[in-house]
């Protein structure tokens, strides 16, 4: 794998972990079954794509990467703080959106920055951009 490719996998690989973070924060506080499905199909996808790329890094013998502390610190506060305001359903559809969006827009910018990396690598992120696409759609109604 060219360089591209493995720091484009890596950073698809800590998208996957703080999405799963994100998700597994809220998990126990959500009351409505149809919001708890819909999070946990969605963290079944993270798991996936976390699996895949670690996978093929370990294959070219390279790291995952964790979340950036600092964000991971960042969303914890938000969330938390959220939370002890208003536990409902609507104010975790509204976390896990906004965690959606960054997401698909870090995502974006990776795939503009490692532009040489391989096509397999390029559609990990496609899936992983698509997957925070969908959730973030089907949390609307709970918002």
């Amino acid at each position: 794998m060219n360089q591209d490719s493995v720091s484009l996998l890596q950073e698809c690989n800590a998208g996957a972990k703080m999405g799963l973070k994100s998700i597994n924060e809220v998990m126990d506080r959500v009351c409505s079954s149809g919001l708890k499905q819909t999070l946990s199909k969605s963290r079944a996808a993270h798991e996936k794509i976390q699996c895949q790329t670690n996978a093929m890094l370990y294959k070219d013998q390279q790291d995952g990467k964790d979340p950036d502390i600092m964000a991971s610190a960042m969303s914890w506060m938000k969330t938390n703080a959220k939370m002890a305001m208003d536990d409902s359903d609507q104010t975790i559809a509204n976390l896990i959106t906004d965690g959606c969006n960054m997401g698909i827009t870090s995502l974006n910018r990776y795939l503009n920055q490692y532009q040489d990396a391989d096509m397999q690598a390029k559609a990990i992120a496609k899936d992983l951009i698509s997957i925070e696409e969908k959730l973030a759609k089907d949390l609307r109604s709970y918002l």
